[in-house]
């Protein structure tokens, strides 16, 4: 892996990942366009890097040119996962309470498809279940406000929280012309 492909990565993780990599959001799912055998070497090389934050990364799919990498907090995301609306939600798409997050991502992973998501996609990102439940019966339409997700309910808790989110990329990529890579501008230890 050439530093300008380190660089790219490091560069969407950032943009589309920020909230995540700076302990807000459980979840975020970041599309690349380069080949998944660098995707496959960076996050292989920076495993170590992302679980001393916290933090893990899988591949979900590949899908021509695109691989989509699923970036979460493991401590964030137990949490969320527990809570009882999103169990329930999930119970309907066959994810039990006794599955290991590995487990879960690997059904996931296994439900997509190129240009195809399923609906359970948006628990495993964080997004409210009244939201999701509102794309699914809207197919996608008459939403309140968009931004990060569709919403249908409690519009301003969530442009309040896309407040959050654009906020933690702008710290990020603040700090990220300071640190030599990602991983140093997440650091806990970095006083920036």
């Amino acid at each position: 892996m050439s530093e300008a492909e380190r660089r790219s990565i490091d560069s969407g993780l950032a943009f589309h990942g920020a909230p995540t990599l700076l302990g807000v959001k459980c979840a975020n799912l970041i599309s690349f366009d380069m080949s998944e055998r660098t995707i496959a070497e960076y996050l292989h090389e920076y495993a170590e890097k992302l679980s001393e934050n916290g933090l893990s990364a899988v591949r979900l799919c590949k899908c021509r040119q695109r691989t989509l990498v699923y970036i979460y907090n493991e401590r964030l995301l137990n949490a969320w996962l527990r809570m009882p609306q999103v169990g329930r939600f999930l119970s309907e798409y066959g994810y039990t309470a006794d599955m290991s997050i590995k487990e879960k991502l690997s059904i996931l992973a296994g439900r997509m498809s190129c240009g195809s998501f399923p609906h359970e996609i948006g628990a495993f990102l964080g997004y409210p279940i009244g939201d999701i439940r509102g794309f699914i019966s809207n197919c996608g339409r008459n939403c309140l406000l968009c931004g990060y997700w569709k919403v249908y309910e409690n519009a301003d808790e969530a442009r309040q929280t896309f407040r959050i989110y654009d906020r933690c990329r702008a710290i990020l990529f603040d700090r990220l012309k300071h640190c030599p890579n990602l991983f140093r501008a997440i650091s806990k230890e970095e006083n920036i």
